[in-house]
């Protein structure tokens, strides 16, 4: 599939929006997948490219805080491990199975984040008490985590936030340097599986990674930077965004 320079620019700059939004609450796969399905890209293409490009973002925060050490690996190895695993059975089952009952429940459930966090303005402030041990919450929720960004994928980031903050008591900052961690383990496994069916367009795939890894690390900045002055309107702004577009998508809205 060739595409103009024109157009390459501009999945560039969507790339480059999505990963420094990602970054921060979540969400760069509202901006990315329209885009490029916009090119005419069939959609499994167009999910195996994004795939790519979203990797490459992932992979630029989780470096940036790895550098500053906001995230201890050997603490979390087996939370990856499972999650990885996780993505790998989500990824091959939603080959052959159907994810509309997911679609018309996710609004709600993205939308249901949104309002936990602007009605719990301290949720995230500090660390709190660790409900659960790492193994229980690899086992119970980051093999979910995993199947469901293998499976289907939108709002990942943004559950994997919610999850360290009420169950591993994380502050805001700290759970979205795990979450990007987390959710760049699954994007792997994800795009490994997308490789061997051939479902990536490389030119393009590669063209957005370029905009994908400024983004994001210039996101994961501005949450070292700023904290929870960033993070909690952010997640709420996109949970809602994220709503509104998974909603009409649906066809709720007749106009």
């Amino acid at each position: 599939m060739e595409l103009g320079i024109d157009i390459l620019a501009m999945l560039f700059a969507a790339a480059f929006i999505a990963a420094f939004i990602d970054a921060i609450a979540g969400g760069g796969g509202l901006i990315t997948i329209p885009a490029l399905l916009m090119t005419g890209m069939p959609p499994a293409m167009a999910l195996g490219t994004n795939k790519l490009q979203a990797f490459g973002g992932a992979l630029s925060a989780s470096i940036y805080f790895l550098r500053k050490r906001a995230v201890n690996l050997s603490e979390f190895s087996f939370i990856l491990l499972v999650i990885f695993i996780g993505s790998v059975i989500g990824t091959l089952l939603i080959q052959s199975l159907d994810a509309s009952l997911i679609k018309k429940g996710l609004p709600f459930l993205i939308l249901a984040i949104g309002l936990y966090f602007l009605f719990t303005p301290k949720l995230g402030e500090s660390d709190r008490k660790q409900r659960i041990s790492y193994a229980v919450f690899a086992l119970c929720f980051g093999s979910l985590l995993g199947f469901y960004d293998g499976f289907f994928g939108p709002g990942t980031g943004s559950l994997m936030n919610l999850a360290c903050v009420t169950l591993l008591g994380f502050n805001l900052t700290k759970a979205t340097a795990h979450a990007k961690v987390m959710n760049l383990t699954s994007n792997l496994a994800s795009l490994i599986f997308f490789l061997i069916g051939g479902h990536v367009i490389w030119t393009v795939g590669l063209v957005m990674m370029a905009g994908s890894l400024i983004g994001a690390n210039l996101g994961a900045k501005m949450v070292m930077a700023k904290g929870k002055q960033l993070i909690r309107p952010m997640v709420v702004i996109m949970s809602f965004i994220m709503t509104i577009k998974m909603a009409y998508d649906q066809g709720w809205f007749h106009f």
